[in-house]
């Protein structure tokens, strides 16, 4: 299996696809993390009026339109989570929930998370709270751990913690639950609060409350300061300059991270812009290294 490209694209709303078809066109060899439904603000619009050529067009017929793109040119996505993009100096490592990659450049395009964090998360996050329960797993091989799941791909943490830990418990935040571990226990709640002293001790549950040595909450978008550590951030955005660069050299964002206005075109403009500008920073290593 490949590990090794040019440009890895974290990200599958209007910004990172079309980073990626703008990638693709320059010949780079690609890899999109995100969701093969693209993105959920897109998917679930009832009518977009100021996306240029598609007036009055519903949102799941311009998702398709995309799919249908990158379809043609043979660009997929992969569902892995990224968990965070360390920067090595000459490349970078992208590590997902199963596997690590490796990549020249990254365009980080992974949109806003609207779900609000639960009180306490910020204070007790590294003090028995953490956002990667398979990246920790190690810490907590047979003590008692409890995850806050918001979308489905979390179950895959999950499941691997049951082998790990010595007690599981899992609150998902969605309705249709898949193949949970036996030796899970799952609960119906809604968070409502850490509490501790120096350290976690408890999540407060609108109708319980849960005691564990670790607690995990995974989201379908990462926390940007934990998704990309040394990163820049500004008005909680990720700071870039007008070639979309951020502070870390071969490192772009593009689209709702990089700020306001939250809008699909600015989204897509803003991804060829990085597409092109991570393809220019390609090439021109290439080429010092070619002549030195």
């Amino acid at each position: 299996m490949q590990t090794r490209y040019d440009i890895i694209i974290v990200g599958s709303g209007p910004a990172g696809i079309s980073a990626a078809v703008n990638s693709v066109i320059r010949n780079k060899k690609v890899k999109v993390f995100g969701s093969k439904n693209l993105s959920d603000k897109l998917t679930k619009a009832p009518r977009i009026d100021n996306y240029l050529g598609f007036y009055q067009a519903k949102g799941p017929d311009l998702a398709k339109r995309f799919t249908d793109h990158i379809d043609e040119m043979d660009i997929e996505i992969d569902e892995e989570n990224v968990e965070a993009v360390y920067a090595l100096g000459t490349h970078f490592a992208v590590a997902t929930n199963k596997d690590t990659y490796e990549s020249t450049a990254v365009i980080v395009a992974p949109g806003v998370s609207q779900k609000k964090k639960i009180p306490g998360e910020d204070e007790f996050l590294g003090k028995g709270v953490g956002y990667c329960a398979t990246c920790d797993a190690p810490i907590y091989k047979n003590r008692s751990i409890a995850i806050v799941g918001y979308e489905p791909s979390a179950e895959h943490e999950v499941n691997f913690m049951a082998d790990v830990a010595s007690e599981v418990t899992y609150i998902p935040r969605y309705k249709e639950l898949g193949e949970i571990d036996e030796r899970v226990r799952v609960i119906k709640g809604r968070p409502k609060k850490f509490a501790g002293e120096e350290k976690v001790r408890s999540l407060q549950l609108d109708n319980q409350e849960i005691e564990a040595e670790g607690f995990f909450v995974l989201r379908e978008a990462v926390a940007l300061d934990q998704l990309v550590p040394g990163i820049q951030i500004a008005d909680h955005h990720y700071e870039v300059n007008r070639n979309l660069e951020t502070n870390i050299k071969g490192l772009f964002a593009a689209g709702d991270v990089t700020g306001e206005p939250y809008q699909y075109m600015k989204a897509a403009g803003e991804g060829q812009v990085a597409a092109l500008n991570a393809v220019r920073y390609i090439d021109n290593n290439f080429q010092q290294k070619k002549s030195s």
